[in-house]
């Protein structure tokens, strides 16, 4: 039988794995989104987001997108 202290890892263990999996989702959608309202391939960004190293990907995407903004 799993001690207390088992039982809390396994849990906060669990917890952790699923808010990096949403804020994953989160980030690869707001990338998709921005990189539309920019004028540029929301899907391809998004992918080249999630292929390269997710915070490397998304570090980039945000130092080299466009700056201007189409409505």
């Amino acid at each position: 039988m799993p001690n207390v202290n088992e039982v809390l890892g396994w849990i906060c263990g669990s917890a952790c794995g699923l808010a990096m999996l949403v804020l994953y989702v989160f980030v690869i959608v707001w990338v998709y989104r921005d990189a539309e309202a920019r004028g540029k391939s929301g899907c391809l960004v998004a992918i080249l987001v999630t292929l390269i190293s997710w915070p490397i990907g998304l570090i980039a995407w945000l130092l080299f997108r466009p700056s201007e903004r189409r409505f």
